[in-house]
This record gives C-alpha cells, sequence and structure tokens, in this order.
C-alpha cells in the first residue's frame, strides 16, 4: 500500500524563532566577540569605537534560557515584559469591546445606512478598517463582515472581489501605515527605546496617501464591474453567486443606544493614547500646556492626592502608562455597557488569554537578541554592517531595509515577533547610514503590512478567497498591480523620509 506523501507546513513563529535562536547560538562560536563604547547621553554606539574582546560561545543553556532572560531581562538586556503586558492588556480591552458587539454592529448599521448608496460604501468601509488596522490592528476579526459584504456588493453589480478587498485591503493598509497599532509600532518602539509616539505624524501621512490609493484602486474596479458584469474576475460563477449569497437588509439589527456609546469610548481610548505618546514638548519647546495642566491638578488640594502625585502629563506616556490606560478604558466601557463585575473579569481575562501567544512570542523572539548580546555578536555584525554601510545614503538604507523586511515577514508572520526579534540590529545599523529609528519602524511594518496582503499564511486572505468560494489566483491577480504601487509609492515615501 502506498503511503501518502505528507504535506510540508510552514512549522509556527515560534518554532522558527526558537531555530533562529539556536543557530545564532552556534553563530557565537564562529563569529569574533567584540563591543562598541556607549554615548553615555543617547545610550547609542559611538561609530568607529568597535574593538574586539575575548569570545564567549553561548550552549545549551543559554539557548533555554534566552527567553526567559528575553521576558524578564537581566543586567545587560531589557526585558520584554513591559510589552507584554500591554499586549495582554490591549487583549483585555478588545474582549470586552467584541462582547459588547459594538463593532460589528456600527459596521452592519453603515451598511443599513447606506442602501440605495451602496457604492459609497467602498470609501467609507475601507476607512473604518485602515483605522482599525492603524490603531489596534484589525486582521483576522474583519473575517466576519464577509458574509456580510458579499450579498451587498454582488445586489448592487459588483462582485465577491469587491466586497473581501474592502475589509481586506482596508486593514492591512491600515496595518502597512500603523500609527499607533500595538503590536507593530508599540513592539518595535519598546525594541528601540522610543515612544511609540515618534514618527507618528509621518506614518499618519503615509496612511492617508495609500488609503487613497488602495480605495481608488478598488472603487475603479467596482465601477467597470458595475458598467459590464464581464469586467469581474469570477463572472463566471456570477449566477451561481447571486444564488448562494442572498441577505434581507432587514435582518440587520440597528446598533443600540449602549453599543453607540461603547464605540465612543473605544475611539476615545485611542484619542487619548495618542495624546499621550506624542511628544509635544519635544516637537515645540513652547507645547508645555499638559504639563502645566496635570501640575495645577496634583497641586489642588485632596483632589492632588486623590488623583494621585505621579500623574504623567501628555507627552510623557510610555508603556506603562498606556497600559494602565487599556486597565481603566476597559473598566469604563464595561460599567457603561451593564457588565456585572464578574463578567467585566471574566471576559477581561478571556479577551487578554486570546494575546497570550502574542506576548509569549515577544519574549521569544527577545532572546535571540539575548543571546547575540550575551555571546558579544551584535556588536560585530554592527561593526560589519558600519563597514558596508560607509558610501549608502540614507534613503537608500531605508528602501534597503524595507526590502529586507518584505521576505522577513514571510519568514516570521507574527510581526510581533518579527520586531522584537530584528530591531535590536536593523535599529543601530540605521543610526550608522544616518536613518532615525522611527524610519525603520515605518519601513518594518510597511513591509509587514504590504507581505499580510498576499501571504498564504494570512489567515485573512485564506479566509477571504474561502468564504468568497475562490482562490488565490483570482486574488493575486486583482490585487497584483495595486501591490507594485504600494511598494513604489511606500519605497519613494520612506527615502524620502530618510532625509528629511
Amino acid at each position: 500500500m502506498e503511503k501518502k506523501k505528507k504535506k510540508f507546513e510552514m512549522p509556527t513563529a515560534y518554532t522558527v524563532l526558537f531555530l533562529i535562536i539556536m543557530a545564532v547560538a552556534v553563530l557565537t562560536w564562529i563569529i569574533p566577540a567584540g563591543e562598541y563604547q556607549i554615548d553615555p547621553d543617547t545610550g547609542n554606539f559611538i561609530a568607529g569605537s568597535y574593538a574586539q574582546i575575548e569570545s564567549r560561545p553561548q550552549g545549551l543553556w543559554d539557548v533555554f534560557m534566552a527567553p526567559v532572560k528575553g521576558m524578564i531581562g537581566d543586567d545587560t538586556t531589557g526585558g520584554a515584559i513591559e510589552i507584554s503586558l500591554f499586549i495582554l492588556f490591549i487583549g483585555g480591552l478588545l474582549g470586552i469591546v467584541n462582547k459588547t458587539g459594538a463593532f460589528d454592529a456600527g459596521v452592519a448599521s453603515v451598511i443599513k445606512s447606506r442602501k440605495g448608496k451602496e457604492k459609497s460604501l467602498i470609501p467609507i468601509l475601507m476607512i473604518i478598517f485602515a483605522i482599525g488596522g492603524t490603531t489596534f490592528g484589525l486582521a483576522e476579526e474583519t473575517l466576519a463582515f464577509f458574509p456580510l459584504l458579499i450579498p451587498v456588493m454582488l445586489a448592487v453589480g459588483f462582485d465577491s472581489v469587491v466586497a473581501i478587498a474592502i475589509p481586506l485591503i482596508g486593514s492591512q493598509i491600515g496595518c502597512l501605515a500603523s500609527t499607533v497599532n500595538p503590536f507593530s509600532t508599540g513592539v518595535a518602539s519598546g525594541m528601540l527605546g522610543i515612544s511609540p509616539g515618534e514618527g507618528l505624524l509621518s506614518r499618519i501621512i503615509l496612511l492617508i496617501i495609500l488609503s487613497a490609493i488602495s480605495i481608488w484602486y478598488v472603487y475603479r474596479y467596482a465601477s467597470k464591474v458595475e458598467q459590464d458584469p464581464k469586467n469581474s474576475l469570477l463572472y463566471d460563477q456570477r449566477e451561481k453567486d447571486l444564488e448562494r449569497f442572498k441577505i434581507n437588509m432587514d435582518d440587520i439589527e440597528e446598533i443600540s443606544k449602549k453599543q453607540k456609546q461603547v464605540l465612543t469610548l473605544f475611539v476615545l481610548t485611542f484619542a487619548i493614547l495618542i495624546l499621550g505618546l506624542v511628544p509635544w514638548s519635544t516637537i515645540n519647546p513652547n507645547w508645555t500646556i499638559f504639563e502645566t495642566i496635570t501640575e495645577w491638578f496634583t497641586n489642588i488640594p485632596v483632589l492632588g492626592t486623590v488623583l494621585g502625585q505621579n500623574m504623567a502629563p501628555f507627552g510623557t506616556w510610555y508603556f506603562s502608562e498606556i497600559t494602565m490606560l487599556m486597565l481603566v478604558m476597559s473598566i469604563v466601557i464595561a460599567f457603561f455597557y451593564g457588565m456585572n463585575e464578574k463578567e467585566f473579569v471574566s471576559t477581561f481575562l478571556e479577551g487578554a488569554a486570546d494575546f497570550v501567544g502574542v506576548a509569549i512570542v515577544v519574549a521569544v523572539a527577545k532572546g535571540i537578541q539575548v543571546v547575540m548580546n550575551d555571546g558579544a555578536i551584535t556588536a560585530t555584525i554592527l561593526h560589519w554592517g558600519e563597514m558596508g554601510l560607509e558610501n549608502v545614503s540614507s534613503s537608500v538604507f531605508a528602501v534597503l531595509a524595507y526590502i529586507f523586511y518584505i521576505p522577513m515577514s514571510f519568514l516570521i508572520p507574527s510581526t510581533s515577533g518579527l520586531a522584537a526579534a530584528t530591531m535590536g540590529i536593523i535599529g543601530p545599523m540605521g543610526e550608522f547610514a544616518g536613518v532615525s529609528k522611527d524610519v525603520i519602524i515605518t519601513a518594518y511594518q510597511s513591509a509587514s503590512g504590504w507581505a499580510n496582503l498576499i501571504t498564504p499564511t494570512s489567515a485573512i486572505v485564506m479566509g477571504a478567497v474561502t468564504i468568497a468560494h475562490t482562490d488565490l489566483r483570482v486574488w493575486f491577480k486583482f490585487v497584483g498591480k495595486l501591490m507594485i504601487i504600494l511598494f513604489l509609492v511606500t519605497a519613494v515615501y520612506l527615502g524620502i523620509l530618510a532625509v528629511l
């Protein structure tokens, strides 16, 4: 009897990262150890100060200790604990919001309110999904909207491709141009020791540019299908789709008053997050209004003591403060929605549990940097990079970093894991080329978001084509030209950003 050949499956991000840790440990036996002098004011390596030191080969003990050190840190390497804790708390917040059904009801309400004007749903919904992607990493959650959008788009003369493109492209453009997405911008910023607010304005501009291009692209295709159904990539199955997907718009429930309050509070959460993270006084020394307000509050008798004397003003927040914000707003949203104490705690913990894997992958990825630092090969690799980058302009390096991260995004599909695994090297290397850390972060997350539009390992891509009863070939044919446009526009933008 002939044995069936096992189909190759890509290992999980945890396995890939642990294999990299083992490979790096082997490299500590081969690559010479070295160190740079550290600038006491900035904490950065001083260019040209590299010197070799005694070898520090890492063994099996060090390999298995690396993820542990990666989480808690040690005397030489900061841990990922505050990043992982933030991820768990935002998971709790999202669990509370999802429990209320507010986001789903909000989108469904928009669809129902645009009855007779369905074409306007394309820009409206793509903007909503992009905002979700850029703020809290909206991705797989969009799968719930495909069965709702497909019959609506078919009924008005479009096709299933338009329906899956709206949430898929919208959300992933948001992730590509992440502004405060905790799973990409947040983790990467934490690894480089900067505030997620640094580079925020440039990422907002990129988000606007790429969103406009993507909306135009989807709208243009939808218009062609509307004019002549034969222009549809799924024309051959159109009759089957019309029969397969049916919806009664009257079945869509109206969004409740409580759900509207939840959405308002959820939006307010990210507005406060941005206010807290943007370094206002650094942008303009005269922008000290938040410091003044905070000082005034803390000096009010009794009230100042009740509020707390250690309040951090907006503009100085970091992971501890935004983690606290997630907890506070979870409680506020639960209160307004009417959750009791037991329901709140169980829902918050369930939401956090959904992100335990993400929190752990950050620690495992951080273990790569632990082994490199303990083996003293980080400085040597940076030294090689420094020598190789002597004649490379900052613009060229920014684009090269972007290109580097595209295949890396396929190898390590976890955005958090990819950031934790690579930022310790690429960030300092960028500084040698005169590229600021926030530009490196933009290059990394742009590549990750770009790859997630087409990668077969993405749950949202595979889920979308499966629900639409099509395949990757059709999706690639539709999105191919857009991918080229997005790549070129982003590369040019990064090149310009690097020299500003």
